[in-house]
């Protein structure tokens, strides 16, 4: 298990939209993938758990990532939340 804290730069946070992007990324991987904001600890690969956390630009949240993929899975999905979401 291995675990990141990223602060969000998404500038409208994870609504709809990069909800669903950092989604359907975390859904690639094998791992087991969570997104702790606060007290909240959801799960990744569910865009009503992503966007139930309400996730805004600036905020610190943590991934953490435990499976066979998780390097690969916590390095590209915290791309996604800093900013390099479509490369």
């Amino acid at each position: 298990m291995i675990t990141r804290r990223v602060v969000v730069t998404e500038p409208l946070g994870l609504h709809l939209r990069p909800a669903g992007v950092f989604c359907e990324e975390s859904l690639k991987y094998e791992s087991k993938i969570q997104i702790r904001k606060g007290t909240s600890l959801l799960n990744a690969k569910s865009v009503l758990g992503v966007l139930a956390a309400r996730v805004q630009c600036g905020d610190e949240v943590e991934l953490i990532c435990d499976g066979p993929d998780e390097e690969e899975a916590i390095t590209r999905l915290a791309e996604i939340l800093t900013g390099d979401k479509y490369n």
